[in-house]
């Protein structure tokens, strides 16, 4: 523990943001790190707990707290209070091959879990992981790792979101050899088109990629696997397939006629294309247009800021559930995942445009409005739930829409390359394989991240893609030395 007083005397001090009015005037990362000086100040308020919660990913009321990474907090920590910025990467990459990903978009699972939030603010861990890991960048202190020896092993990973890149790194630096498969123009699956570039800047997945291909993985780019080769191809090929595809199903509102209306499109497919489209304005626009977006969380709130910059005339948020409350409840005590309300930066910029929080909780939206088949205004009800069942209010309030965004969350994963392949499904569409492995019922084939947990975390993905790529070394070898 560097400095046992350190949570005393130093308060809590995030990283800041650009301001709204200049933010929303571009796609740049919103968030402006602050130098070596604070974040030594903010690590030494870190207590080397003799049990730290923040990096236990704990299970508690059925909702998980602390990194499931397990990543070595309380060590890189105090390497930073002390200066030892190379020490300290070296402790943060050893259970997190990618922190400048999870510095940017985690939840930060770990300071919910941090013990100075019992009864005050917890360490700034994620910005501290994140200023560490631009730090290695910028000191050279990460480059592309030397693999002399290789075995004779070949892996073809398909997809390449945050758990085909985990496996896909791992099993190369054990020395087999690795190809991704990537059905879009650009690896980084998720991280690249699901995460707008406010929260994630391609140029930080393109710099991961490229130092993976130094490091010896082969990336296969435009090729749906499925389509453009099959999976019988990639079994002859190669000795193990992990399938690492995401859960891009979206769950689509019993709406009647939502699916053939014009000016309704899913938030990923939203997302997907304006990145795509920076700086110019993608086919589907939300300029000048009242934008409804049908999910409260973080994707949803994304839209809101993708509308803001793309200058829609109104935005609405619908939320299912009613608001959370403010601050903790006492059947919601520490180190639990606090269900709090929370206004994210998108919510800010549509309280800084418009002048109100765009979030209407306990609403859905029940009809379309539509003249010649294009969206015009949409009918919401207040929704509450008995038993776990919906209970829709027979009154309805029409508001004006002319562009509908589902952000209503995932069914699992598209079935059609799995099912093809013979690869059984659980009920909830995802991969299925026996507890604790992530193989499938076809010996080769492995699937991991979204694809085999259901829609979750960048982090988990991680965990996952990590934890298969263990599993894949050990059915390969016969044994395995990862961790």
């Amino acid at each position: 523990m560097g400095k046992p007083d350190g949570f005393l005397l130093y308060q809590r001090h995030e990283d800041g943001e650009r301001a709204c009015e200049a933010r929303i005037q571009d796609y740049d990362e919103i968030r402006v790190s602050s130098g070596p000086e604070n974040r030594r100040k903010q690590a030494a308020r870190c207590m080397n707990c003799g049990v730290p919660y923040c990096q236990s990913a704990i299970k508690l009321n059925g909702m998980v707290t602390g990194c499931p990474l397990h990543n070595l907090i309380p060590e890189w920590n105090d390497h930073i209070y002390r200066g030892h910025d190379e020490h300290a990467l070296h402790r943060l990459l050893k259970m997190n091959p990618f922190p400048e990903f999870t510095g940017r978009v985690c939840p930060a699972l770990c300071e919910k879990a941090c013990i100075n939030g019992c009864d005050g603010d917890p360490v700034t861990i994620r910005d501290n992981e994140r200023w560490l890991a631009e730090t290695g960048f910028a000191q050279n202190l990460i480059t592309p790792a030397d693999i002399p020896v290789r075995s004779e092993k070949k892996v073809a990973v398909v997809g390449s979101g945050p758990a085909g890149l985990a496996a896909a790194y791992r099993l190369n630096i054990r020395s087999h050899h690795v190809t991704v498969y990537e059905r879009d123009e650009n690896p980084g699956g998720l991280l690249m088109y699901g995460i707008p570039n406010m929260k994630l800047d391609k140029k930080v997945i393109q710099r991961r990629t490229e130092l993976m291909a130094a490091e010896g993985v082969t990336f296969v780019t435009s090729t749906a696997v499925g389509q453009d080769i099959s999976m019988d191809q990639l079994l002859q090929q190669y000795d193990a397939v992990i399938l690492a595809c995401g859960a891009r199903q979206a769950r689509m509102p019993a709406v009647e006629g939502i699916e053939e209306t014009g000016g309704v499109i899913k938030a990923v497919d939203y997302l997907s294309e304006t990145t795509r489209h920076i700086p110019s304005l993608p086919a589907v626009s939300a300029e000048g247009k009242n934008v409804v977006i049908l999910g409260g969380g973080d994707t949803g709130n994304d839209c809101v800021a993708t509308a803001i910059r793309q200058k829609c005339a109104s935005v609405t948020q619908i939320e299912m559930m009613p608001a959370p409350p403010a601050e903790r409840r006492d059947d919601n005590p520490w180190p639990e995942w606090p269900k709090v309300l929370k206004t994210d930066y998108g919510q800010e910029e549509a309280i800084h445009v418009f002048g109100h929080d765009p979030r209407v909780f306990s609403k859905t939206v029940t009809t379309l409005i539509k003249e010649e088949n294009r969206l015009k205004a949409v009918e919401i009800a207040d929704i509450h739930f008995e038993d776990g069942r919906p209970v829709i209010s027979e009154e309805r309030e029409t508001i004006p829409c002319d562009l509908l965004i589902i952000a209503a969350g995932f069914t699992g994963c598209e079935p059609g390359l799995p099912l093809s392949a013979g690869i059984e499904l659980t009920k909830r569409n995802t991969v299925a394989s026996a507890e604790g492995s992530y193989q499938t019922n076809v010996p080769a084939v492995f699937s991991c991240g979204d694809m085999h947990r259901g829609a979750s975390l960048v982090v988990w993905a991680i965990r996952e893609g990590l934890e298969c790529a263990r599993k894949v070394d050990e059915w390969l070898m016969g044994y395995t030395n990862l961790i």
